[in-house]
């Protein structure tokens, strides 16, 4: 797998900034396939960063349903892996700096 496949987008709410702030981690979504070396080597290419340790989590697909004039609409949304990875202390990550 390509390491511009491996990073879906960072996660940025006020969970994941406590997280950051307290122990220097950051979460991303990523692709389903990918394991912990990818991610750990696509993080450290993309950001210029030392990774500590990377943890993952596969979030299960949702049923979502919502009633219309037409009567009730089911769909499912899509299962999502996200990866919480540790960065050496005294370095961090610049998220918003494109924003």
């Amino acid at each position: 797998m390509k390491l511009s496949e491996v990073l879906i987008k960072p996660v940025l709410s006020e969970k994941v900034n406590r997280l950051t702030e307290k122990h220097n981690r950051y979460t991303f979504i990523v692709n389903r396939k990918a394991n912990k070396l990818e991610i750990k080597k696509a993080v450290e290419e993309f950001y210029g960063i030392q990774v500590e340790d990377v943890n993952t989590l596969t979030m299960p697909s949702k049923v979502k349903q919502r009633n219309t004039k037409a009567g009730l609409l089911t769909g499912r949304k899509p299962a999502k892996k996200k990866a919480v990875v540790t960065v050496a202390e005294g370095e961090s990550i610049d998220l918003y700096g494109n924003i």
